[in-house]
């Protein structure tokens, strides 16, 4: 399992993020009322940054969780561990959040076994307690912690999907791509590739977006232009940068790729 710890403070520098909408005063607002938050939205479309920008903006530590079908509920609570002395008990990522109050974040959520989402759910209502059952602790989370989790509701629905028992635990934030000019920003601002150039490839994946219906599976995201515009600001040309950062990503289709090249072609003469 993949987890991260960060202690962020209000004097450190703040994660670049640009708000779309009333999402941060919607998240301050659960966080004061101690409600847990569900991010809703396609893959790069700055789910993961919101997080961080929050716990900034709050002033709490961080904890990441990268889900995935391996993850039990011993991954994220915890275990007993064997060492020369004896066993000594071993707190998750889950447990250690809980105890000090801290945002925990569980990324792509639905990607992890329903047995495991079900330890969530004493967290998520009035509550707000976590039961160790290995050693018997009962831990009450305090008002400084969150629960925070993220998918991707298109793609998660051809494959599984939250319960609706869990999903209503949660409020709900809607994240989308960014409106053209402020997508230009955030690409610029995250590459240093000159505004023109920029605006060029974002436009670009746009065009790539409207493909979804011609069977893209996935969608260029805003995660994968920005990886273009960094190629391209280390020199490599526009279009072999559009290539290697943000078209061969999409797919392995022959007949695809040669139309999303096409439309390189025609948007850098």
């Amino acid at each position: 399992m993949n987890a991260q710890s960060s202690r962020v403070h209000a004097d450190s520098a703040a994660p670049y993020y640009v708000a779309s909408g009333a999402e941060v005063r919607v998240f301050e607002q659960s966080h004061a009322q101690q409600l847990a938050v569900m991010l809703k939205g396609p893959t790069g479309s700055g789910k993961t940054r919101f997080v961080e920008f929050m716990a900034w903006r709050l002033g709490r530590e961080l904890v990441t969780i990268s889900c995935h079908d391996d993850l039990t509920a011993s991954d994220l609570v915890g275990r007993f561990l064997i060492r020369h002395d004896g066993t000594y008990w071993s707190d998750g990522p889950l447990t250690r959040a809980v105890r000090n109050g801290a945002i925990c974040y569980l990324d792509e959520v639905v990607e992890a076994r329903q047995d495991t989402v079900v330890v969530l759910h004493s967290l998520t209502d009035h509550r707000r307690e976590l039961n160790i059952d290995k050693t018997g602790e009962r831990l009450i989370a305090p008002p400084e912690f969150q629960l925070v989790i993220s998918y991707n509701p298109g793609y998660q629905r051809m494959l599984k999907d939250l319960k609706p028992s869990t999903r209503q635990r949660f409020v709900a934030l809607d994240f989308d791509f960014p409106p053209l000019e402020q997508e230009v920003a955030i690409v610029t601002h995250e590459s240093g590739l000159d505004r023109g150039i920029v605006h060029g490839i974002v436009t670009l994946g746009r065009r790539l977006r409207a493909l979804r219906d011609r069977g893209l599976a996935e969608i260029p995201s805003t995660r994968l232009l920005i990886a273009a515009a960094r190629l391209a600001a280390a020199g490599v040309p526009i279009r072999e940068a559009c290539d290697a950062g943000l078209i061969a990503p999409l797919s392995d289709d022959a007949s695809l790729l040669s139309a999303m090249r096409d439309l390189a072609q025609a948007t850098f003469i």
